[in-house]
Protein backbone atom coordinates (compact mmCIF):
# COMPACT_ATOMS: atom_id res chain seq x y z
CA UNK A 1 0.00 0.00 0.00
CA UNK A 2 1.15 3.48 -0.93
CA UNK A 3 -0.30 6.49 0.92
CA UNK A 4 0.04 9.85 -0.85
CA UNK A 5 -0.69 13.17 0.86
CA UNK A 6 -1.66 16.12 -1.34
CA UNK A 7 -1.82 19.52 0.37
CA UNK A 8 -1.99 23.14 -0.78
CA UNK A 9 -4.02 26.26 -0.21
CA UNK A 10 -7.71 26.61 -0.92
CA UNK A 11 -8.30 26.84 -4.67
CA UNK A 12 -4.74 25.76 -5.47
CA UNK A 13 -5.82 22.99 -7.83
CA UNK A 14 -5.49 19.94 -5.56
CA UNK A 15 -8.57 18.31 -7.04
CA UNK A 16 -7.16 18.65 -10.57
CA UNK A 17 -3.89 17.02 -9.51
CA UNK A 18 -5.76 14.24 -7.70
CA UNK A 19 -7.90 13.60 -10.78
CA UNK A 20 -4.80 13.47 -13.00
CA UNK A 21 -3.11 10.94 -10.72
CA UNK A 22 -6.24 8.81 -10.36
CA UNK A 23 -6.66 8.76 -14.14
CA UNK A 24 -3.24 7.10 -14.43
CA UNK A 25 -4.12 4.26 -12.03
CA UNK A 26 -6.31 1.17 -12.35
CA UNK A 27 -9.75 2.20 -11.06
CA UNK A 28 -10.00 -0.63 -8.55
CA UNK A 29 -6.59 0.06 -7.00
CA UNK A 30 -6.96 3.64 -5.75
CA UNK A 31 -9.18 5.53 -3.33
CA UNK A 32 -9.30 9.19 -2.34
CA UNK A 33 -9.88 10.44 1.20
CA UNK A 34 -10.71 14.12 1.66
CA UNK A 35 -9.69 16.06 4.74
CA UNK A 36 -13.04 17.85 4.36
CA UNK A 37 -14.79 14.69 5.56
CA UNK A 38 -13.04 15.05 8.90
CA UNK A 39 -14.25 18.41 10.13
CA UNK A 40 -15.42 17.90 13.71
CA UNK A 41 -19.06 17.05 14.25
CA UNK A 42 -20.76 20.27 15.38
CA UNK A 43 -24.30 19.02 15.84
CA UNK A 44 -24.45 20.56 19.30
CA UNK A 45 -24.12 24.04 17.78
CA UNK A 46 -26.73 26.14 16.02
CA UNK A 47 -26.22 27.02 12.37
CA UNK A 48 -25.40 30.60 13.35
CA UNK A 49 -22.70 29.29 15.69
CA UNK A 50 -21.29 26.89 13.10
CA UNK A 51 -20.93 29.69 10.54
CA UNK A 52 -18.51 31.44 12.89
CA UNK A 53 -16.12 28.46 13.14
CA UNK A 54 -12.66 28.96 11.66
CA UNK A 55 -12.62 25.97 9.32
CA UNK A 56 -9.12 26.84 8.07
CA UNK A 57 -7.49 26.27 11.46
CA UNK A 58 -6.00 22.81 12.19
CA UNK A 59 -8.19 22.55 15.31
CA UNK A 60 -11.24 22.27 13.06
CA UNK A 61 -10.08 18.84 11.83
CA UNK A 62 -10.59 15.56 13.69
CA UNK A 63 -7.07 14.34 12.97
CA UNK A 64 -7.35 11.55 15.55
CA UNK A 65 -10.18 9.99 13.57
CA UNK A 66 -8.29 10.39 10.29
CA UNK A 67 -5.18 8.75 11.76
CA UNK A 68 -7.24 5.85 13.09
CA UNK A 69 -8.90 5.36 9.71
CA UNK A 70 -5.58 5.32 7.87
CA UNK A 71 -4.31 2.77 10.38
CA UNK A 72 -7.36 0.62 9.65
CA UNK A 73 -6.51 0.69 5.95
CA UNK A 74 -2.90 -0.28 6.68
CA UNK A 75 -4.21 -3.28 8.59
CA UNK A 76 -6.36 -4.28 5.64
CA UNK A 77 -9.66 -3.19 7.16
CA UNK A 78 -12.42 -0.98 5.78
CA UNK A 79 -13.92 1.95 7.68
CA UNK A 80 -16.87 4.33 7.53
CA UNK A 81 -15.79 7.73 6.17
CA UNK A 82 -17.97 10.64 7.36
CA UNK A 83 -19.90 12.74 4.84
CA UNK A 84 -19.69 16.51 5.32
CA UNK A 85 -22.07 19.23 4.15
CA UNK A 86 -20.57 22.63 3.33
CA UNK A 87 -24.05 24.05 3.13
CA UNK A 88 -24.87 23.08 6.72
CA UNK A 89 -21.28 23.36 8.02
CA UNK A 90 -21.61 19.94 9.62
CA UNK A 91 -21.45 16.20 9.06
CA UNK A 92 -24.60 14.76 7.54
CA UNK A 93 -24.70 11.63 9.67
CA UNK A 94 -24.16 9.47 6.59
CA UNK A 95 -20.96 7.56 5.90
CA UNK A 96 -19.16 6.02 2.93
CA UNK A 97 -17.60 2.58 3.33
CA UNK A 98 -13.95 2.94 2.34
CA UNK A 99 -11.89 -0.14 1.50
CA UNK A 100 -8.10 -0.61 1.47
CA UNK A 101 -6.50 -0.16 -1.95
CA UNK A 102 -2.99 -0.28 -3.33
CA UNK A 103 -2.90 3.53 -3.55
CA UNK A 104 -4.54 5.79 -0.97
CA UNK A 105 -4.66 9.52 -1.74
CA UNK A 106 -5.37 11.88 1.15
CA UNK A 107 -6.00 15.48 0.10
CA UNK A 108 -6.67 18.68 2.03
CA UNK A 109 -5.30 22.08 2.91
CA UNK A 110 -4.14 21.09 6.40
CA UNK A 111 -3.00 17.49 6.12
CA UNK A 112 0.72 18.32 6.30
CA UNK A 113 0.28 20.31 9.51
CA UNK A 114 -0.16 17.19 11.64
CA UNK A 115 3.01 15.19 12.49
CA UNK A 116 1.28 11.81 12.85
CA UNK A 117 -0.44 12.22 9.49
CA UNK A 118 2.78 13.31 7.77
CA UNK A 119 4.59 10.23 9.00
CA UNK A 120 1.99 7.99 7.39
CA UNK A 121 2.53 9.45 3.92
CA UNK A 122 4.94 7.69 1.57
CA UNK A 123 4.82 10.69 -0.78
CA UNK A 124 4.02 14.25 0.32
CA UNK A 125 2.89 16.70 -2.38
CA UNK A 126 2.20 20.44 -2.09
CA UNK A 127 0.16 22.07 -4.84
CA UNK A 128 1.04 25.75 -5.29
CA UNK A 129 -0.91 28.47 -7.07
CA UNK A 130 -0.77 32.26 -7.08
CA UNK A 131 -2.93 33.81 -4.33
CA UNK A 132 -5.04 35.80 -6.82
CA UNK A 133 -5.75 32.65 -8.80
CA UNK A 134 -6.70 30.79 -5.63
CA UNK A 135 -9.12 33.55 -4.63
CA UNK A 136 -10.81 33.51 -8.03
CA UNK A 137 -11.22 29.73 -7.91
CA UNK A 138 -12.57 29.90 -4.35
CA UNK A 139 -15.09 32.59 -5.31
CA UNK A 140 -16.40 30.57 -8.25
CA UNK A 141 -16.64 27.35 -6.22
CA UNK A 142 -18.25 28.75 -3.08
CA UNK A 143 -20.85 30.78 -4.97
CA UNK A 144 -21.72 28.04 -7.48
CA UNK A 145 -21.47 24.94 -5.30
CA UNK A 146 -21.80 25.99 -1.66
CA UNK A 147 -24.53 28.61 -1.71
CA UNK A 148 -22.31 31.49 -0.52
CA UNK A 149 -22.63 35.10 -1.67
CA UNK A 150 -19.79 37.33 -2.83
CA UNK A 151 -19.56 39.40 0.34
CA UNK A 152 -19.46 36.31 2.56
CA UNK A 153 -16.67 34.68 0.54
CA UNK A 154 -14.55 37.84 0.42
CA UNK A 155 -15.02 38.48 4.14
CA UNK A 156 -14.03 34.92 5.01
CA UNK A 157 -11.01 35.14 2.71
CA UNK A 158 -9.77 38.33 4.36
CA UNK A 159 -10.46 37.33 7.96
CA UNK A 160 -9.61 33.62 7.99
CA UNK A 161 -8.51 32.06 4.70
CA UNK A 162 -5.58 34.36 3.96
CA UNK A 163 -4.15 34.60 7.51
CA UNK A 164 -4.60 30.85 8.11
CA UNK A 165 -2.89 30.09 4.81
CA UNK A 166 0.08 32.23 5.78
CA UNK A 167 0.28 30.84 9.30
CA UNK A 168 -0.42 27.14 8.81
CA UNK A 169 -0.56 26.04 5.16
CA UNK A 170 2.23 27.82 3.30
CA UNK A 171 4.87 26.72 5.88
CA UNK A 172 4.06 23.05 5.22
CA UNK A 173 5.77 23.35 1.85
CA UNK A 174 8.97 22.43 3.67
CA UNK A 175 7.61 18.95 4.36
CA UNK A 176 6.71 18.25 0.73
CA UNK A 177 8.67 15.82 -1.40
CA UNK A 178 7.22 17.40 -4.54
CA UNK A 179 5.85 20.93 -5.10
CA UNK A 180 3.55 21.28 -8.11
CA UNK A 181 2.75 24.70 -9.59
CA UNK A 182 -0.78 24.64 -11.00
CA UNK A 183 -1.22 27.99 -12.69
CA UNK A 184 -1.25 25.76 -15.73
CA UNK A 185 -2.05 22.10 -16.44
CA UNK A 186 1.08 20.39 -15.16
CA UNK A 187 1.51 17.03 -16.87
CA UNK A 188 5.28 16.84 -16.26
CA UNK A 189 4.90 16.78 -12.47
CA UNK A 190 2.10 14.21 -12.67
CA UNK A 191 4.28 12.01 -14.88
CA UNK A 192 7.02 12.21 -12.25
CA UNK A 193 4.53 11.12 -9.58
CA UNK A 194 3.32 8.35 -11.87
CA UNK A 195 6.90 7.07 -12.20
CA UNK A 196 7.38 7.13 -8.44
CA UNK A 197 4.16 5.18 -7.88
CA UNK A 198 5.22 2.72 -10.55
CA UNK A 199 8.58 2.22 -8.89
CA UNK A 200 7.27 1.87 -5.34
CA UNK A 201 4.47 -0.54 -6.22
CA UNK A 202 6.44 -2.32 -8.93
CA UNK A 203 3.69 -1.86 -11.49
CA UNK A 204 4.76 -3.16 -14.84
CA UNK A 205 2.36 -0.76 -16.51
CA UNK A 206 -0.10 1.90 -15.27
Amino acid sequence: MLIIGIAGGTGSGKTTVVDQIVAELPADEVCVISQDSYYHDTSELTYAERVKINFDHPNSIDFDLLVSHLEELRQGNSFEQPVYSFVEHNRTGETITTFPKKVIIVEGILILTHPDIREMFDIKIFVHADSDERLIRRLKRDIADRGRDLEEVLNRYQTTLKPMHQQFIEPTKEYADIIIPTNRYNTVAVNVIRSIINQKLNYSEL
